[in-house]
């Protein structure tokens, strides 16, 4: 079985994206049931990823590891995952679960939602829940998360940050999951340039026309940075990658720059899921373990889970939040560092109001 390495927090994030050729199968399921049990029924909990796969280091692994820890604090639960090769297995693989009599079948991306609620809807007594879309079916628990919030906070400390006076985002696919995270971290800037009477550019990404750079990929690094070689060139200094894998793309090719730009990463804490913490100045993260965590726990308990209004992560209830700055934490000025947590403050206090097109309704 792969394992999770580190303490991978947060983050899902979208995707997953591309057909990557025809119709296949997913992966044979992998169980975790090493765990001693309780002598008592088994609760099934069975996670069925996006084509990004277990070890994306983005929202699968992070929805893995929340199954990982519900499994830890009860010992009656048992997990499995099975990994898509293609949106066309996504049906499938659900289909698999069902017919398996999984007790909890967990859909993981955006690119997930179709198939998720056609699954659901054609067995009413089943419980599913979804990571980063809402279907609105009764009988699917939501699990949605507003990192525009915490964007809006990384987009400001990337102005604050740049030297060249750009910076520059892009992403996988032009989805919800996907763009909330550009709008907010485009109005962070916007929020720095007011505040300061500055004038940094993002690069990458319009917020009123909703129009931008895209790999139109979540796995191929090389497309990744393409896109930020491009970026780079226009002068951005900064750039954050909305791409899963892919993305990988742009923060070994920053960390070889030898300081010549710098990446903010986003889902899980990049200084804990990828090689190129050098890099990286902070990450906006999905605290996608604990939500996954809680909604399982409370079913395999008896709990019955309320499609509405689900649950919705955000800078209020740490369902997002930008990770430490670790290598950079010496090169970020204090005051900058205090500007940022207040604006966390005031975002959950609703001092500033954040807003998407994209952002998930409570």
């Amino acid at each position: 079985m792969r394992t999770v390495r580190g303490m991978r927090i947060a983050s899902a994030f979208v995707a997953g994206g591309l057909v990557l050729g025809a119709a296949a199968c997913g992966e044979a399921p992998e169980d975790d049931n090493n765990a001693g049990g309780n002598g008592g029924k088994k609760y099934s909990a069975c996670m069925v990823t996006d084509v990004g796969g277990i070890d994306d280091k983005s929202f699968n692994t992070s929805a893995w590891k929340g199954l990982q820890e519900a499994k830890k604090e009860n010992d009656s639960i048992d997990i499995k995952n099975v990994q898509s090769k293609a949106e066309a297995d996504y049906e499938v693989n659900l289909k698999g679960f069902v017919d398996q009599k999984c007790d909890f079948i967990l859909a993981v991306g955006g690119l997930m939602q179709d198939a998720t609620k056609k699954a659901a809807e054609a067995n009413k007594n089943q419980q599913f829940a979804i990571v980063d879309a809402n279907p609105g079916v009764d009988n699917v628990y939501p699990m949605q998360f507003d990192t525009a919030q915490a964007a809006f906070q990384a987009g400001y400390l990337a102005a604050g940050m740049s030297k060249t006076g750009k910076v520059g985002t892009y992403g996988g696919l032009p989805i919800p999951p996907v763009t909330i995270f550009m709008d907010g971290f485009a109005d962070g800037v916007a929020y720095y340039n007011k505040a300061k009477s500055k004038n940094v550019q993002v690069l990458g990404w319009n917020k009123d026309t909703q129009k931008g750079s895209f790999t139109n990929d979540f796995v191929k690094q090389d497309e990744g940075k393409k896109v930020s070689d491009t970026l780079v060139a226009q002068g951005a200094d900064i750039i954050m990658p909305v791409a899963g894998g892919a993305g990988l793309g742009t923060t070994s090719a920053a960390k070889a720059s030898g300081g010549k730009y710098s990446v903010v990463w986003v889902d899980v804490d990049g200084c804990e899921s990828t090689p190129d913490c050098a890099a990286i100045l902070t990450t906006v993260v999905k605290n996608i373990p604990d939500a996954v965590k809680e909604a399982v726990l409370k079913a395999a308990n008896g709990e019955k889970l309320q499609a509405k209004p689900g649950f919705v992560g955000d800078l209020a209830n740490n369902g997002v939040s930008i990770a430490p700055y670790h290598d950079f934490d010496s090169k970020v000025p204090a005051d900058l560092k205090a500007e940022v947590d207040k604006i966390k403050a005031d975002i959950a206090a609703g001092t500033i109001t954040v807003t998407s097109k994209a952002q998930p309704t409570k």
